[in-house]
């Protein structure tokens, strides 16, 4: 398949994804393929990340279950891509939603317009129910501001991760990248950190995570400065810019910070510092320091909003290189 199709498959996955979301009720029937992905890779976790054996065991494990999954989720992505390929325009429409499978444009900002209706409809509690479901934190620990904030940087850190580090691995390398990026970045979420029991066995996951995200993340914040000077103006934006190009690598993720930081600056507020997690407590520096942390409803509604600006100008890019590339 050539890269110009490959684009124009994408452009319509992303649209696709962008009107219907995941529908509901079907991943109630059928697994979603992420879930295939976490099964595997919990798999591995079970057999080969024994605690009665060194670190330097666990490590190099680890580093073979990773790769072991990546060629594993390469040849599958090649195997359907084949298959479509062979159908012709049926084949084109499969990909289509199979592309769009792995993207969460809608799903994203329906989790993150969620925590906004949390707080309208059912105050503190409601608005602590829905950020539950979308980051790891302890919502107990967490007033209006610091909900809000969290749903923000959600929102900026996984349209990098959700939407245009899929959508960048797919137009470089078809169904192969995307299918082995969303094992890399499933495995990095489950096995990735830094506890003591993944330390060792996740340390190639967490990696190689860093690296495939190294683009898309700071794609991601020039995706997010250009949807600012398009609300608010060119000025705004370099100002927006500034905070990024200051504040991104403050953060503990050497990819997270570009997208976080520029929606900060956009909005004019700070994200980050201190958080309190289950086991854990963060204590990090705040992206775009000098900017408001009395931040709520309006703040997420303005979010969504770049947001959905950002994502507009990423099609129109995606559109624009299908045209260059016929």
């Amino acid at each position: 398949m050539t890269l110009s199709t490959n684009l124009v498959i994408l452009l319509a996955a992303l649209i696709a994804d962008r009107i219907a979301g995941d529908p509901e009720g079907v991943w109630d029937r059928i697994p979603h393929p992420v879930v295939v992905f976490g099964r595997l890779i919990g798999f591995c976790d079970e057999r080969f990340n024994r605690p009665d054996r060194s670190d330097d065991w666990r490590e190099k494990s680890g580093f073979l279950s990773i790769a072991g999954l990546l060629v594993v989720a390469s040849i599958v992505g090649a195997w359907l891509a084949d298959i479509f390929d062979f159908l012709g325009i049926v084949g084109m429409i499969a990909e289509v939603a199979v592309v769009a499978v792995f993207l969460a444009q809608k799903s994203l900002a329906d989790h993150v317009g969620a925590v906004a209706a949390g707080l309208r409809d059912g105050g503190l509690e409601g608005g602590r129910k829905a950020v539950s479901m979308i980051v790891g934190r302890d919502p107990a620990t967490l007033d209006e501001a610091g909900i809000s904030r969290a749903a923000i940087e959600s929102l900026a850190e996984n349209a990098s991760d959700g939407v245009v580090a899929p959508a960048f691995w797919y137009g470089v390398f078809g169904l192969p990248g995307l299918f082995a990026y969303k094992m890399l970045n499933t495995a990095d979420s489950m096995i990735g950190h830094k506890s003591e029991k993944y330390r060792a066995f996740g340390k190639a996951s967490a990696k190689l995570d860093d690296l495939a995200n190294w683009v898309p993340a700071r794609l991601s914040g020039m995706l997010i400065v250009t949807a600012d000077a398009m609300l608010r103006g060119t000025e705004n934006a370099k100002k927006t810019y500034e905070v990024m190009r200051q504040d991104a690598n403050l953060h503990r993720s050497p990819n997270a910070g570009w997208p976080e930081s520029a929606m900060a600056g956009a909005l004019g507020i700070s994200l980050g510092g201190p958080r309190v997690y289950a086991d854990d407590i963060a204590d990090e520096p705040f992206l775009n320091a000098a900017g408001r942390r009395d931040v709520g409803q309006a703040e997420l509604d303005m979010a969504l909003r770049i947001y959905w600006r950002a994502m507009t100008v990423f099609a129109g890019v995606v559109a624009g290189l299908a045209l260059l590339a016929a």
